[in-house]
């Protein structure tokens, strides 16, 4: 058995504060949170890595996931945060960003809103507001509402934040530490989690016996998990050994 590069592992609750929204299902003009909080939006949020805030060159429109977060892997790791009570609440809300002005036209997916364009594409021109578009104008948002809360397992000595933002909308978050605990290697048998875990970060030596699978980007979601590896155990969780950031989706093929 590998020595586990960490030594303990807390337990911590996320309390939502604010309604918090990922675009995690898009079906027609509705755009979906999933019930869970992907541990790279944790990363981020908890400032262990940075990305630029406009990507140039050959990186627009390029993730940058490996780039950020595979130098934590040995120093720090966070599990995907599911709902403390099992089923969390959403709310909807509605948003409008058509135009106000005494003639506006919608395009492909985009507001015209200067009525000469018209004419100049009836003439056989194509001016900018008339290209197609790939920012929503109207639609639906389905929200976690305020005052869920999500627990999660940290790994390593990193010092944690009081308060976070999360999502689209940078919503406020509180981080409380409710445990902590000595990380147990055991040795490789079949076991069952409760947890979550991102795909890409399972170890290659895994073998995945059973799971519920929560697709949604940027890498699906595992839940009741059975598998047959090395394992750590953290007070009552299992988890498999060696989880690391953008470990091993491609030998495992999920």
């Amino acid at each position: 058995m590998t020595t586990p590069p960490f030594k303990t592992a807390k337990l911590i609750e996320l309390w939502c504060a604010e309604p918090v929204f990922f675009a995690s299902r898009e079906l027609s003009d509705t755009y979906y949170t999933e019930g869970a909080i992907g541990n790279y939006a944790l990363a981020y949020a908890l400032g262990w890595a940075r990305s630029p805030y406009r990507l140039t060159g050959r990186d627009t429109g390029r993730p940058r996931y490996i780039e950020d977060l595979t130098p934590l892997n040995q120093e720090c790791y966070i599990l995907p945060a599911w709902s403390a009570t099992g089923s969390p609440t959403f709310r909807f809300e509605r948003f409008n960003a058509l135009s106000d002005s005494y003639w506006y036209a919608m395009t492909n997916n985009r507001v015209a809103t200067a009525r000469q364009d018209m004419l100049r594409v009836r003439q056989g021109d194509k001016p900018s507001t008339f290209r197609p578009s790939n920012y929503p104008q109207t639609g639906r948002l389905r929200m976690i509402e305020r005052g869920n809360r999500f627990h999660t397992l940290v790994f390593g000595d990193r010092e944690l934040p009081e308060y976070i933002r999360l999502g689209k909308f940078m919503s406020k978050a509180r981080v409380a530490i409710l445990d902590e605990k000595p990380l147990v290697h055991l040795p490789r048998a079949d076991y069952t989690s409760q947890a979550y875990f991102s795909t890409a970060d399972l170890p290659t030596g895994i073998n995945l016996l059973s799971f519920d699978l929560i697709s949604m980007p940027p890498t699906s979601l595992l839940k009741n998990l059975r598998f047959h590896s090395e394992a750590w155990q953290i007070g009552n969780y299992i988890v498999p050994a060696n989880l690391q950031f953008c470990g091993g989706a491609n030998s495992n093929g999920v």
